[in-house]
């Protein structure tokens, strides 16, 4: 009877093995993908990831209302400079008037206005001749500025001239003054309507007259 009973056994254990390598018990996983299964109509596949849905954006694509616009410089606010001054100061766009200091001593004080709308250079120095002189005023090299002197409208230029030296030499008392004015190049006179002026009483000069290069302050002026 006990070898009967083990010998049982052991066909029992045989036949349990035999099933086993022909099926493992395990159920079919219900939530895996089916690979047979069309995609749903309509449905997109995003390319970053294959899942269905919208695309995904484009990284590179600036948000909307993100606040960001391209600078094209053509506004306003572009920061163009302005066209250069080209245009000269002549008597027919600026006024000139003449008149005393009390210092320096022998010294009379040129102004230059714009009154008109544009801007003006006032290039170089103002070329003078007392009454009827044949020769123009001596310029004082020294005083030339830095920079041209350009006028906006309502701005003025000043230049000094110096009336006479210490030794007096053909000295005369002068009664008018004719303004004219140096173009860009500095050769010759440009305008044609040069201001003559009418000197203060009892101007007296000498062959040691000169003046002075137009400069954007009086006091620049005044020094020479």
């Amino acid at each position: 009877m006990r070898k009967t009973a083990v010998a049982a056994a052991l066909l029992a254990a045989l036949s349990l093995t035999a099933c086993q390598s022909t099926d493992d018990g395990k159920k079919p996983d219900a939530s895996a993908p089916s690979t047979s299964a069309p995609d749903a109509p309509g449905a997109t596949k995003t390319p970053a990831t294959g899942r269905t849905g919208q695309p995904a954006a484009n990284p590179e694509r600036t948000p909307a209302g993100s606040g960001k616009a391209r600078d094209t410089g053509t506004g306003s606010g572009s920061g163009t400079d302005p066209a250069p001054v080209t245009t000269a100061c002549v008597g027919e766009n600026t006024k000139v008037t003449v008149s005393q200091v009390s210092r320096p001593i022998n010294h009379l004080l040129l102004t230059l206005t714009s009154p008109g709308s544009k801007a003006c250079n006032a290039y170089h120095a103002p070329l003078l001749r007392f009454d009827d002189a044949q020769a123009p005023t001596r310029v004082m090299d020294d005083s030339r500025p830095q920079a041209v002197v350009t006028l906006a409208p309502g701005e003025s230029a000043y230049a000094s001239i110096i009336l006479s030296g210490d030794s007096s030499e053909n000295g005369h008392t002068a009664k008018a003054l004719t303004v004219h004015f140096a173009p860009r190049s500095g050769s010759g006179s440009t305008g044609t309507a040069p201001d003559r002026l009418t000197l203060p009483a009892g101007t007296y000069i000498d062959d040691n007259a000169a003046v002075s290069y137009w400069q954007s302050d009086m006091s620049d002026a005044l020094t020479y």
